[in-house]
């Protein structure tokens, strides 16, 4: 792919950002954040974004437009490309004032709004998203948040993957007793533990998440072939790059391909006394656009 491509790549992803602020202004004009373009580069000054919207058909593009109310399986269906869910519970999700809210429920881990949507098979997918935590949302140790790709055999959930069939890309939010933060929770093959790799990286690097503040999220997943390291892994949070590098997902050319979209919310962790909260908690969702590239 030239140097040219890619630059009108990164000027895409720029462009959808911008308007994803100009969209949602009327939801969250309390809070006037002003998401920044990204400028970084990837080693050898090529474009770190992958394509926006306009560059490719979006597979999903929904701003959670329903009455107040219940957030039934027929209308999730429908803002995720008319999909196949799996783990949808309806009483964990709802709809406010055109936001998608997912419901942690209290005294317990993995307890939250855990789904996932089919999507057709490819080696490449881009998401973003908008997020923000509740006003009185419960940080507790942390968790998982939004939506993020399966690759292959999908490993989450400490199975460790380096077998090869198999990867993961999600969020978390942490709490380290000092800031909260989001950090990636990635699963591939050169994991070095059992539970998903941080990279070490956090957004913010200093200070902390802002409850009622919305962020904008960039995810964007690039298998690899056979053995070799020439996938790609790319988390971007308001413009700023969090993780942007290559990666070796499989090893099993079988089970390279990107198949799951998930949209994972729950405390954890395993155990309740570390990672639980006494409180009903609620993270909301806006702006989601789901593009296969490849």
């Amino acid at each position: 792919m030239s140097k040219k491509t890619k630059s009108s790549r990164l000027a895409g992803i720029a462009l959808l950002i911008f308007s994803f602020a100009i969209a949602g202004c009327s939801k969250d004009a309390a809070e006037s954040n002003q998401v920044p373009t990204p400028t970084e580069k990837r080693p050898g000054n090529e474009s770190m974004a992958v394509a926006a919207a306009q560059a490719y058909p979006s597979n999903i593009n929904t701003q959670f437009n329903h009455p107040d109310g219940s957030f039934s399986y027929s209308e999730a269906s429908g803002d995720f490309g008319g999909a196949s869910l799996t783990g949808w519970n309806e009483d964990r999700a709802y709809i406010s004032s055109g936001w998608a809210r997912a419901t942690l429920a209290p005294n317990s881990v993995s307890n939250g709004l855990i789904a996932g949507a089919d999507i057709s098979d490819g080696s490449a997918y881009e998401a973003t998203f908008k997020v923000r935590f509740h006003s009185q949302f419960d940080w507790s140790r942390g968790g998982k948040v939004g939506f993020g790709f399966l690759i292959g055999e999908g490993n989450t959930g400490c199975d460790i993957a380096t077998d090869g069939n198999g990867g993961s890309l999600r969020l978390m939010w942490y709490n380290s007793g000092s800031r909260v933060y989001f950090q990636p929770y990635v699963y591939h093959r050169d994991m070095a533990g059992p539970c998903g790799d941080t990279f070490g990286k956090t957004y913010p690097t200093s200070g902390s998440l802002v409850k009622g503040n919305t962020y904008t999220v960039h995810l964007y997943v690039k298998s690899n072939t056979g053995s070799s390291k020439n996938g790609w892994v790319q988390v971007l949070i308001n413009g700023t790059t969090v993780l942007d590098q290559s990666i070796r997902w499989t090893t099993n050319d079988a089970q390279r391909l990107i198949n799951r979209l998930s949209f994972h919310n729950f405390r954890g962790g395993k155990d309740v006394a570390v990672w639980g909260s006494s409180q009903t908690s609620y993270i909301y969702f806006d702006d989601l656009i789901v593009n296969k590239i490849q």
